[in-house]
């Protein structure tokens, strides 16, 4: 898709909305000049904001959803919350996709019930882009789908490989199953038959993917349910968090420690940029009729300005129709690829 587009912004969404919101959509502004926002929020809130910027719509939208609220519950009560109205702009196609730094079950019910999936796709999934060694790896599903079956798993496989191949620019993506060990016949029951129908049907296949390699890049897409997915990727957030903690306590701890820090603080701060997750902005919802990134809840402004501007992207690279395309109309995964 060329030209202008339109994407619906949750304006109240994250723990620190709106002001991180406004100032990360103001930047996405400012990075993309064919881009168009529909602010959703109180008016209090989207009239001055939109009254400042030409290319933002102010959407009232008087409730929020909270991040302990029931996510089904709250869709369906809260009809004219911020993600709710954004929501319905999609399905209403007066917006081509949709930004929320809210809560994560909302936005998945809000994005299943309202935009709807698309024909053919079983369940949406979530993906998140793993800054593995050499380069992104989309780990999917990331919390979407705690129970799953093995043909899900497929379908996980197909769409993450339209966006890695569309969105980050990755040609033939390895796919990989998470695994508890490399060879074919680990794992449980499910596992099994999972890694029986990916050979089958998805011609990028490689193989299964240990945890411990998840990060080495010898993969490009690994999939699994979202449970473990969920799991998965806590643990490496947990863990490099801890990591860069122990960094910074060693690295001010004496004198020469200070001026090694001093020495390396560029780099340092290029690695922390590199490994954290804001600066992919969000977690894609692959398998809507309309292109939806989730945010973390505590996402800054530049994290709410990158996951508009990775929404915009994949808008205006089709990923939702190439979905319809090729992975739910049961196109072979290479011929819809190679298009």
């Amino acid at each position: 898709m060329s030209g202008n587009i339109t994407l619906a912004i949750d304006a109240m969404g994250g723990d620190d909305a709106p002001g991180v919101v406004l100032t990360g959509v103001a930047e996405a502004l400012a990075a993309d000049s064919s881009l168009q926002v529909m602010l959703c929020g109180p008016a209090e809130v989207v009239v001055p904001f939109a009254d400042a910027h030409e290319r933002c719509t102010a959407c009232l939208a008087e409730e929020v959803i909270g991040m302990g609220e029931h996510p089904a519950q709250a869709v369906r009560r809260k009809k004219d919350s911020s993600i709710v109205v954004g929501c319905a702009l999609v399905r209403d196609g007066q917006a081509d996709g949709f930004f929320s730094a809210g809560s994560t079950g909302a936005c998945l019910a809000a994005a299943t019930l309202i935009i709807g999936r698309i024909r053919g796709i079983k369940r949406p999934a979530l993906v998140q882009v793993i800054p593995a060694a050499s380069g992104p790896c989309l780990l999917v599903d990331v919390g979407a789908n705690a129970d799953c079956k093995p043909d899900y798993l497929v379908q996980f496989a197909q769409m993450a490989s339209v966006y890695a191949a569309d969105v980050l620019g990755i040609e033939h993506p390895r796919v990989g199953l998470l695994n508890i060990g490399e060879e074919d016949a680990k794992g449980s029951t499910f596992a099994q038959n999972a890694h029986q129908l990916l050979r089958k049907r998805v011609p990028t296949f490689a193989g299964n993917c240990e945890p411990g390699d998840l990060l080495e890049g010898h993969f490009d897409v690994v999939v699994t349910d979202g449970f473990t997915g969920n799991i998965a990727l806590k643990t490496i957030e947990g863990t490099a968090k801890l990591l860069f903690g122990h960094v910074k306590e060693v690295l001010s701890s004496g004198v020469k420690e200070k001026l090694g820090a001093a020495l390396v603080a560029g780099k340092l701060r290029q690695l922390k940029g590199s490994l954290s997750p804001e600066t992919f902005g969000g977690s894609p919802l692959l398998g809507v009729r309309g292109a939806c990134v989730i945010g973390h809840g505590s996402s800054s402004a530049e994290a709410v300005k990158n996951g508009t501007l990775v929404c915009a992207r994949a808008v205006r690279q089709g990923v939702v129709q190439v979905i319809g395309n090729t992975v739910a109309s049961g196109v072979d995964l290479a011929e819809g690829a190679q298009r």
